[in-house]
């Protein structure tokens, strides 16, 4: 279980990924090779799984984010789960429980694209399709130290 210097570590990550270990031994009060080896531990023990950047589609054209939840039809499953993790704009897929299999995340350029995608689901499965109006909670890990909610 991560401790406290930990937390305070990941949480400055989460914010920028990109810090140094020289700000985040400042944040963490910790050395520079006491934080790398803090880094290195949590690597190991897969607690951190990797470092990213955030990019917004719209840079590259994709205008639209559609939720997707999809009923594949009998027998069709693993086949629907393929078809979704080949079609790249599908960019988050999750497997549920409930009357849909899977719910996705799919950026589009147009309307005319998303109709494209899902026609190649159609014979496959059953879509039902939210459009993205807004995100007011971007993705986010929850509270790594205990709250009283």
């Amino acid at each position: 279980m991560p401790d406290d210097i930990d937390r305070i570590l990941i949480n400055a990550l989460m914010e920028d990924s990109r810090l140094s270990l020289k700000a985040l031994s400042r944040a963490s009060g910790l050395s520079s090779p006491s934080v790398a080896e803090r880094l290195r531990r949590l690597e190991e023990r897969g607690v951190l799984t990797g470092y990213t950047v955030n990019v917004d589609p719209r840079s590259f054209g994709y205008m639209l984010q559609a939720i997707v939840r999809v009923r594949p039809l009998p027998g069709r499953m693993h086949a629907v789960e393929r078809l979704i993790q080949g079609i790249s704009e599908f960019t988050e897929c999750d497997k549920v429980t409930g009357e849909d299999c899977f719910v996705a995340r799919l950026n589009v350029r147009s309307m005319e694209q998303l109709d494209a995608i899902l026609d190649k689901l159609a014979d496959q499965a059953e879509t039902n399709t939210a459009i993205v109006k807004a995100s007011p909670v971007k993705r986010r890990l929850p509270p790594l130290i205990p709250t009283d909610s």
